[in-house]
Parts: structure tokens; C-alpha cells; sequence
């Protein structure tokens, strides 16, 4: 049981102090709560990434129109994506990284212009890490749907507006038909590895069937901290997400990129990011590093905050100012369509076509994806090595902290 574990050592306290009241457009289905600290900048409309932004590393492929598994159609898909390394003659050290539900393109370096933050996953990829980029060409793209780049609510439509409310609903299946339309774009014939953790994982695994029926091999497949298939648990969790949102009065149907700064739907999408939050960790975790401390000077007992709010107010605050609250959605709702079985005979069946050699990690504090579902993807997967295990009282973003236990296990697979 993590409860016992004693080696877990809590962090410092996150004091963010917020002030009673935040300006801005409240929403009436909402409780009134604050957003942004004294004398920090409003909060924008959106956190996407717009035409006119500083480009970063980004680079970019035009791809053409689209029909969507759900009956809708795109006329023009741009995605952004980056690279590093170089790609051999032969093209046989070509890396795939599929980001999860909020990452982007931006892998490993330094925020700068163009990147809010630094690089998601700099302890794997890189000179001399186990994904490495002195022998492996690394390919990372913005998904479909996402707001760092590729096409997605926050660009525009054949209008000259942007697509806000009327973007369509994209799949799992659509996000990786696109990144086959890039793979083709880029030369690429066949991955030597396609990696994946958590929303990216349900990619991955995709791409280990849908990839060779397009012609591309995948000769190697990790999955982390994912699933073959959403299940009631998981969009019971997205549900009250995508309430939040579209509760916001902020939020006006999806169509908010002209609001003011502070006038956005930030309350509806920090408060999906904290409920999501708390999937992403665990109970060990939040009672030993918070328990009921009550936030700095603050009072729970007249109007205060007890540490942990302050915690999730903190990570709300920090999604709002840098995501989009329509991908937010888009992105949920492709999560919540993803069954590697569908149509194709029920997930066992569609496990078995899976013809790479396949690498899967679960967390074993894992509440969002727990380690169950990451072991019938190996029993079902026919050249999937043991399952491998990541220990941790960090729960699912233990695929994200957990670089010590993760790295060598990614480095020995590759080495195999």
C-alpha cells in the first residue's frame, strides 16, 4: 500500500497569494473565486499560441484537408512540430514523441519566445539521454486540436476567423491519421520508436496499428502510463471537466479569442485543471505534503484556504495562462473517444495486430490510468517485453517526475 511508504519527502508549501476577489467576468454557474496574484498581469483570453507569435523551434508542414472519423471535415491542417538530430541516409533512426493532454512540441530546451516553458520531458531526450538526439532524429508535433500551433480551435477558419465553437470533434484515430500526413511530409518511411505517456500513450498505441495499415513500420512502441481503451472511470473524471468550461460565461459557446484580458473562460478552465490535478497525484501525497494545513496567514475558518487549495489554485492559474480553454475541451472529448477496438474486432483483437516490439510502463500509483490497463496492453500485445513498473507516490505525472526509474528503463529497451 503507498500509505506506508516512508521515503516520500514532502515538498515545500506553495504559497500563491491570491487576493479575495479577482477582477474580471464571473460566471454565475461558478462559485467566485481568484485567479491572479496582486499586481500580476491579467489573464488573456487564451494561452494559444496565434499566428504573428514568435515561431520558437517550431517548425511547420501544410498537409490539406482532412475527413474526420466522426463525420466532419477539415479543409486545411497545419501542424507544428520540432526536431532535433539528423536524419540518416537510409532514414532508420527516425523517433516519434507524442506529447500529453496540455504538453506540445516542445520536448527538451529552455522557454524562451515562442515557449512558455521549458522542455516537458529534457531528462529523456537530449545528447546522451536514453531518447538521444546525437543518434536518433526526434520528431515532436503539436496534436490536432491542441493551441501551440497546429490546427486547432485557436486558428482560423476559410472565414478569417478563427474556428472557436465550430471546430469539429476530433478522435484519437484523426489525430494520428495527421501525423501520418507529417511523417509522409518529412520522408519518413518508418519509425524506429514511437513513444508516448499518458494522452500521448493512447497515440502511441494507435500508431502501432494504424501506422503499418498506412505503410509506415513502427518497429519499436512504448507506452506509458496509458490505456487501450477510455473507460467509464476516466470519462466520469472529464466530465465535470468540460462542465466547468462550458459553465463559464467566459467561455460563450467556444468563441472568446476577442474578449479582454481577464474576460476569457480562465475560471472554468482552472477549475478543470484543478479537478484533473487531482488525478495526476495521489492521496499519499497530497495528505503528507498539505494534510490540513491551512495556507499561510489564511483562515479556513473564515474565508481562508487550507495549503492544498492554495496548491491547486496555483496549478490552475499557471494551465490558464498558457492553454486554450476550447482544446482543453477538443482535446478531453478525443481522449474520451479513444478504443483501440473499435471496428476492429474489440480491443484484444486489435492488441494482437500490433506488430512492434513493445515497451509498457505503468505507475503503480497511477489513479487515472492504473496499472491494470497498462498490463492487458502486454498481455494482449504479441511482442511486448515484461511489464515494467515505476514506483512512486506521485501517482500518473510519475511518468513525468520519476526521470530516475524511467530513464534507464527506456535506455535498456532501446539498447535490446
Amino acid at each position: 500500500m503507498i500509505a506506508e511508504r516512508p521515503h516520500f519527502v514532502p515538498g515545500p508549501e506553495i504559497d500563491v497569494p491570491f487576493p479575495p476577489h479577482a477582477t474580471g467576468l464571473s460566471a454565475p454557474l461558478l462559485p467566485t473565486f481568484p485567479v491572479r496574484a496582486p499586481g500580476t498581469a491579467p489573464v488573456p483570453a487564451s494561452g494559444a499560441w496565434r499566428e504573428g507569435d514568435a515561431p520558437g523551434r517550431r517548425q511547420f508542414a501544410d498537409l490539406g484537408a482532412f475527413d474526420l472519423e466522426a463525420g466532419g471535415r477539415l479543409p486545411a491542417v497545419r501542424v507544428a512540430y520540432e526536431t532535433w538530430g539528423e536524419l540518416a541516409p537510409d532514414g532508420s533512426n527516425a523517433v516519434l514523441v507524442l506529447h500529453a493532454l496540455t504538453g506540445d512540441s516542445h520536448v527538451t530546451g529552455p522557454a524562451g519566445p515562442g515557449h512558455a516553458t521549458d522542455g516537458w520531458w529534457q531528462d529523456i531526450v537530449g545528447p546522451g539521454l536514453p531518447v538521444d538526439t546525437d543518434k536518433y532524429f526526434v520528431v515532436a508535433p503539436n496534436v490536432l486540436g491542441g493551441c501551440q500551433g497546429t490546427t486547432g480551435p485557436s486558428s482560423t477558419a476559410p472565414d478569417g476567423q478563427p474556428w472557436g465553437g465550430r471546430f469539429p470533434f476530433v478522435t484519437t484515430r484523426d489525430q494520428v491519421a495527421v501525423e501520418v500526413a507529417l511523417t509522409r511530409a518529412l520522408g519518413i518511411s518508418g519509425w524506429e520508436f514511437v513513444v508516448g505517456g499518458s494522452v500521448g500513450g493512447l497515440r502511441a498505441l494507435e500508431w502501432g496499428v494504424q501506422g503499418p495499415e498506412a505503410g509506415i513500420e513502427v518497429r519499436n512502441l512504448a507506452a506509458i502510463a496509458t490505456t487501450g481503451q477510455v473507460g467509464g472511470d476516466q470519462i466520469a473524471w472529464s466530465h465535470p471537466q468540460l462542465a466547468a468550461i462550458r459553465a463559464d460565461a467566459g467561455f460563450r459557446g467556444g468563441d472568446y479569442y476577442d474578449a479582454p484580458d481577464d474576460g476569457g473562460p480562465h475560471r472554468g478552465l482552472m477549475i478543470a485543471r484543478q479537478i484533473a490535478h487531482a488525478t495526476y497525484r495521489t492521496g499519499f501525497e497530497l495528505d503528507t505534503r498539505f494534510g490540513r494545513l491551512p495556507q499561510g496567514g489564511e483562515n479556513p475558518f473564515d474565508g481562508g484556504r487550507f495549503a492544498v487549495q492554495s496548491y491547486l489554485d496555483h496549478h490552475g492559474a499557471k494551465l490558464a495562462r498558457r492553454f486554450d480553454a476550447n482544446s482543453y475541451v477538443v482535446l478531453t472529448e478525443s481522449m474520451n473517444s479513444h478504443d483501440l477496438g473499435r471496428d476492429r474486432g474489440g480491443v484484444e483483437m486489435a492488441l494482437s495486430g500490433i506488430t512492434a516490439r513493445t515497451l509498457v510502463v505503468a505507475v503503480d500509483s497511477d489513479r487515472l490510468f492504473p496499472p491494470e490497463q497498462s498490463a492487458r496492453l502486454v498481455r494482449g500485445i504479441p511482442h511486448a517485453d515484461p511489464l515494467r513498473v515505476v514506483t512512486s507516490d506521485y501517482g500518473h505525472d510519475g511518468f513525468l517526475v520519476e526521470s530516475d526509474q524511467l530513464a534507464p528503463i527506456l535506455a535498456e529497451f532501446l539498447a535490446g
